[in-house]
């Protein structure tokens, strides 16, 4: 049985495997077959990572962040998993392939998933200015012109938060009015570099080897046109990956998993969440690593005092946890 499964290859999954594994803990860490990585796998350069002052590509960064967690002795293997049995002191992770592991204690660090267009041109020009994350890219499209699709808080703080860079920003939008909170709203309409473009959708993102525009199509007459934009920002939601957790782990009212207060305990004794699973404000990739940190020394502190109850009760499941 091991010590610790890691569920999630993103910044807080790979950061729990290297506190983990100098730990002396030997983690599992499942990956999945198809989207090793997480989010970043999708970014070209990241420059608000501490530690990199030039920069670094995105799936370099996960790349760096995985061998460090192997030269600790992480193992990594690359599957799915399709089920989880969290209850009781023994957990067990159904993999794709039909293989059942067991652990005293889980890390759940699956992520999010922004919400998708679904249109051509989104994924074939994603890091080629198609993003999900102004912070994230905002600073790359300096005195250019570019758009957001949505309607809702997340679209007004987008939109507000690149005109620090953009020299125009169009809102396009479905409808005619938002749906975004009052206070949001007045911001967005203050904005000089704002630029409404209302009952729209966006039809296809065009482009060769990087956006030059988007079809626009009215939901008023069905009529298009295209407007030229150097980049789009895809703002219409995202949603954590807790698929695998439904009816096992409490959930909070915006659908993440809920944790005791700073800590990485969620409502099942030895099961640990960390990452954007658990954060529907932040999503960065700093502040998934050091949920990353946190869910590693509370997995720990959590084993520890199984050990120590071990002695007292020799018959406790502790006892039967060896590491590998």
């Amino acid at each position: 049985m091991r010590q610790v499964i890691i569920i999630g290859s993103g910044p807080a999954g790979f950061t729990a495997a290297i506190y983990a594994a100098r730990a002396n803990l030997t983690p599992l860490l499942v990956a999945s077959s198809v989207e090793v990585g997480g989010e970043l796998m999708n970014t070209t350069d990241v420059e608000n990572f501490p530690g990199f002052p030039e920069g670094i590509q995105g799936p370099d960064l996960m790349a760096k962040m995985q061998a460090q967690a192997e030269k600790f002795g992480t193992e990594v293997l690359y599957d799915d998993v399709t089920e989880l049995q969290l209850d009781g002191p023994v957990k067990k992770v159904t993999l794709g392939s039909g293989a059942v592991h067991e652990a005293a204690t889980i890390i759940y660090a699956t992520g999010s998933a922004y919400r998708k267009l679904g249109i051509e041109g989104e994924e074939r020009l994603s890091g080629y200015g198609v993003s999900w994350c102004a912070t994230c890219d905002g600073f790359f499209f300096r005195e250019k012109e570019i758009a957001v699709v949505g309607g809702g808080d997340s679209a007004m703080e987008e939109a507000t938060f690149l005109t620090r860079f953009a020299s125009k920003v169009y809102v396009i939008h479905r409808k005619d009015s938002l749906r975004a909170s009052k206070i949001m709203q007045e911001r967005a309409f203050a904005n000089e570099k704002i630029e409404f473009v209302w009952n729209s959708t966006v039809d296809e993102i065009l482009g060769g080897d990087s956006v030059t525009g988007v079809r626009l199509r009215s939901t008023v007459d069905d009529s298009t046109r295209e407007l030229a934009v150097d980049g789009v920002f895809v703002a219409i939601g995202n949603d954590p990956r807790t698929h695998l957790v439904h009816d096992k782990l409490q959930l909070t009212d915006a659908g993440t998993i809920w944790v005791d207060g700073r800590s990485s305990r969620t409502s099942v004794p030895g099961v640990f969440a960390a990452g954007d699973v658990i954060d529907p404000t932040y999503r960065q990739a700093a502040t998934a690593a050091g949920s990353g940190v946190v869910a590693a020394l509370d997995a720990e502190h959590f084993i520890a005092d199984l050990e120590d109850a071990s002695v007292e009760e020799p018959a406790a499941v502790a006892a039967e946890i060896i590491v590998g």
